[in-house]
This record gives structure tokens, sequence and C-alpha cells, in this order.
């Protein structure tokens, strides 16, 4: 059974929730109805074709889109986030794909980086304490909190940019194609790190094109096609369904008249 369904038969309350969420731009339709639910300690693996409005999801519940019409409920209260702040301060952390980092500053500096303790005279003992314990409650692999964010491998720097997010104790984290560009050991450094937050009861979304990473970590995928709701599936569905539905291969002229065929043979059994 899925985290997802244990949660649904505990009768516990999601996290966040979105009800006909929709974005327009001008005449454009980014996103369409979109219907979503995080739960406690879940990861929602969210994929889709590109311009399915995977990053414009994204950057509506990090406050950066105002959605068009719809609502979005944390917590079971409906909310308005009128920016990135007010998405912090409600406890939605976003780590996107660029991951933000300095390169030519240290650990510690990225990681407080805007949110320095004391910014007119910066407490840098304790600003690395809390560095480690950051790291070390995701088991990194960093050699020093004072090392240069240039010198660090891709796993370590996506590493350094989830510490950060943790700093503000966030309710949901979520992570635009986490191990793009990365090699085979340090994905599943990453992966990894995703079980970690998982593990503390996070709710994670997951935007990723690698179908093998949506396997080893979800709990859900859903899907996103022309930008709207295009199916939610457990993690151990099989390719051709998620590729399927991704595409739209499965949505044609024969398989909708195989869906009318099979829709009249089940009323003629129920007449019988």
């Amino acid at each position: 059974m899925s985290s997802s369904t244990s949660a649904r038969s505990e009768g516990r309350q999601p996290i966040l929730s979105l009800r006909k969420v929709s974005k327009n731009f001008g005449a454009v339709a980014a996103l369409t109805d979109i219907d979503l639910d995080v739960y406690p300690g879940e990861v929602v693996a969210l994929v889709g074709d590109n311009g399915a409005g995977k990053s414009t999801l994204i950057k509506t519940l990090a406050g950066a889109h105002s959605p068009t019409s719809g609502s979005i409920l944390f917590e079971g209260k409906e909310v308005v986030m009128e920016g990135p702040s007010a998405a912090l301060e409600l406890g939605i952390a976003t780590v996107f794909q660029d991951l933000a980092l300095c390169e030519n500053l240290d650990v510690v500096a990225n990681i407080f980086l805007g949110q320095e303790k004391s910014p007119w005279h910066m407490n840098e003992t304790e600003m690395e304490v809390t560095s480690w314990t950051l790291l070390n409650e995701l088991a990194a692999r960093i050699p020093s909190v004072r090392d240069v964010v240039a010198s660090l491998s891709g796993g370590q720097r996506q590493t350094v940019a989830i510490a950060r997010s943790l700093l503000s104790n966030p309710k949901i984290i979520m992570l635009d194609e986490p191990t793009a560009a990365l090699g085979v050991a340090q994905t599943a450094e990453v992966l990894n790190l995703v079980e970690r937050v998982k593990a503390k009861g996070l709710g994670v979304i997951m935007i990723s094109h690698n179908m093998q990473d949506v396997r080893a970590i979800a709990d859900r995928v859903v899907v996103l096609r022309l930008g709207k709701n295009n199916g939610v599936f457990p993690a151990d569905a099989s390719n051709e369904v998620l590729i399927g539905a991704i595409t739209g291969a499965t949505d044609n002229a024969v398989s909708r008249r195989a869906k009318r065929l099979a829709e009249a043979d089940n009323k003629v059994e129920e007449l019988q």
C-alpha cells in the first residue's frame, strides 16, 4: 500500500491541497483545473512532457505566480500567497533546478544567504553549528562547511540547497529536477537525501523526467498534460502506462472506440 493510500485510510489531513487551480497568461491557459493533494511524509512525483505546466505549477505554489482561479488549501485552510516570502512563511520551500547558489561563498554563507543571524553583526559560530546540524540530519558528505561551493560536486551542491530549504522549518519541499545532469553516484546521493527529508515527516513534490528516479523515490506519480491533470498513478505503474499518460499516446481514436465498446458491453451485461 502506498503512503498516500494509508494516509487516506487513517483519515489524515493533507498538508497541501489544490482545487481547480488555473493559471492564464493572457489568452494562454498554462494550467487548467489542477487538483493535487500532498500528505506528510509523502513524495509526490510531478511528471509531464515539456510545456505540460510543471514549472508553472511549482512557481504558483512558490508564490511567484498568483493563480487565476481555484483555491489552495494549506493544512485545511484556504490561503493566498502574495509572493515567495509568503510561501516560505507558510511552510513551502522550493529548490529550483539552478539551485541559486553563490559559488564564491562557502557552505555556511550559502545556507544562510538572505537569512543571516544578526545581519549587522553575524554570529558566525552559531551559523556554522546550525549548518553542521542541518547537514548531519541529511547525512551529507561534505568535508567542511567552510569549503566554497565551487569546489563541491553536483550532488553536494544539491545537498547544500536542500539544507538551506530546511532552515525555515518548512512542511513541504518542492524539488525541480534535483537529479538533472548528475552522475549515477551523485543521483543516488540526492535520492537518499529525499528519503531522509520524507522520513522527517515533510511532504515532498519532485519534478523529474527520469522514470527510474521516480520509481525509486515516489509514493505517487501525478501526470500533467497540456496544463491539465492526466492521471495519478502508483510508483510501480508500468512504463507503458506512465509514458502513455505523459504523451497522450493512450488518448486516440482507437482507444476511445475501445472504451466506448467496453462501456456498451458493460451496459448489456447489466441489463442481463
